[in-house]
């Protein structure tokens, strides 16, 4: 439990730390946030008494601290346009959070699936069937896919989402015109209809399933080295018993970690795929608060993501107690 708490408070530290930089980083960016409020024809006394009503005249510090003290209460402030933050995110987060848990999804299925079969080549698999039974030409395409499976995944960790978001636009809404480029919203705020959440989705995933693809192999081919795997199979045991027994519970530690950090990345690549997409989440939100240098509103922004992935982290730290249990 002492582990647990330490690690808590260190996260809550550096996301405090990361707040504080973010108000300084968007208060340096140059422009101002009455004028953008305010517009072009504004007039000197109306910035300056913008810029009052607004707190902007204040210490940088002290602006900090009146909304991080804000925050701890619940009450996020207000925008530099008189709207309620609370309401804003309220509106916008849950469509973020259904593509984000979407491409969630995907990612720990599919690095799953193409993990432990790619895996399959140096430990157990489980759901193989005999050499006799398996026809030549299925070989033959089992070996070449293994064979592409590496510099494919290399391929796809290292391109990044807005890259991915481009290339699918170009190939499955213009050349092949079978999923909507742009996203359409109904009453709720969500997509108007399930297409419209195809193209978002993937591209988002596809890295990540790339960069967990690897992750999970080369987790269960390092389990798969230790001695009592070896005394599972010699012993007979079946390979499915062997994989979900023996080398599983300790993969999965590595496996988990590597998910839960997946899940900051998903967030912070959804913010700029859903501004190609147009779709409506935070990422519409972060891109015009800062173009009004509107660090509540950027702030909150960072907030909200940080205590999700801090959330997820500890659901994380909790998975792999669990899977250690006994095994120390």
């Amino acid at each position: 439990m002492i582990p647990f708490a330490r690690a808590l408070f260190r996260r809550v530290v550096l996301l405090v730390a990361l707040l504080a930089t973010v108000f300084v980083v968007v208060d340096l960016l140059p422009g101002s946030t009455a004028r953008a409020v305010l517009g072009r024809d504004a007039t000197p006394d109306q910035i300056a008494a913008k810029e009052r009503e607004l707190g902007l005249d204040r210490p940088l510090l002290e602006r900090f601290w009146r909304w991080i003290s804000g925050v701890l209460t619940g009450d996020f402030g207000n925008t530099a346009r008189g709207r309620s933050i609370n309401d804003l995110l309220a509106a916008k987060f849950p469509p973020t959070l259904l593509l984000g848990g979407l491409a969630l999804t995907v990612t720990v299925i599919a690095s799953l699936l193409l993990g432990a079969w790619w895996a399959g080549r140096h430990t157990i698999a489980p759901f193989a069937l005999p050499a006799k039974l398996v026809p030549r030409g299925a070989v033959a395409v089992r070996r070449s896919v293994l064979r592409s499976l590496q510099p494919a995944t290399t391929i796809a960790a290292a391109v990044p989402e807005f890259v991915v978001a481009t290339l699918l636009i170009l190939v499955f809404a213009l050349a092949l015109g079978w999923l909507p480029a742009v996203t359409l919203t109904d009453r709720s705020g969500f997509p108007a209809s399930p297409d419209m959440l195809v193209l978002p989705v993937l591209a988002l995933a596809i890295p990540q399933v790339g960069w967990n693809t690897r992750v999970v192999r080369a987790a269960l081919v390092d389990a798969a080295q230790a001695p009592h795997v070896e005394s599972a199979v010699l012993e007979g045991i079946a390979p499915r018993t062997v994989m979900l027994r023996h080398i599983m519970p300790f993969a999965l530690p590595t496996i988990v970690a590597s998910f839960a950090t997946t899940v900051g990345m998903v967030l912070g690549g959804s913010l700029v795929v859903e501004t190609i997409f147009n779709y409506p989440g935070l990422g519409a939100v972060l891109a015009g608060s800062v173009a009004d240098r509107d660090v509540s509103v950027v702030a909150s922004v960072v907030a909200l993501s940080g205590a999700v992935i801090m959330v997820m982290l500890a659901v994380a730290d909790g998975i792999r107690a669990w899977s250690l249990r006994g095994h120390r």
